[in-house]
């Protein structure tokens, strides 16, 4: 069975990207949203086997969005992306149940390595 991958990013093209990266990668199986909000709500619908998410996102930002995640499944798999020069921000993400954070700008293997690092071959 493919797992589920949800990618939020308010930036149209990192989600293109990460996307890319982990259909090339065998995981077929990848939903979008647009900001924190979305995501929340798409988490909801699809019940996805692991989430990335941008921490700078209008209307409810990652740190916000993991948080109400790991709420509804304190065994939720998340993945943070950050810019260079957020690492207090990706601290917080850590401690309150990030699995791993990418920082921005990446390769596309590097995302692929650390989803595979934590569901296993698509």
């Amino acid at each position: 069975m493919s797992k589920k991958i949800l990618i939020a990013d308010d930036a149209a093209f990192m989600r293109m990207m990460v996307k890319d990266a982990l259909v090339k990668g065998g995981y077929t199986d990848v939903h979008e949203a647009v900001d924190g909000a979305d995501a929340v709500q798409k988490y909801d619908e699809i019940s996805p086997d692991l989430v990335i998410l941008d921490i700078t996102m209008p209307n409810l930002d990652g740190l916000g969005a993991l948080k109400e995640i790991r709420a509804k499944n304190s065994s939720a798999n998340v993945i943070m992306c950050s810019a260079m020069g957020q690492e207090s921000m990706v601290m917080e993400a850590v401690r309150s149940g990030a699995k791993d954070f990418i920082v921005k700008p990446f390769k596309p293997d590097r995302i692929l390595k650390t989803v595979t690092a934590i569901l296993g071959e698509p």
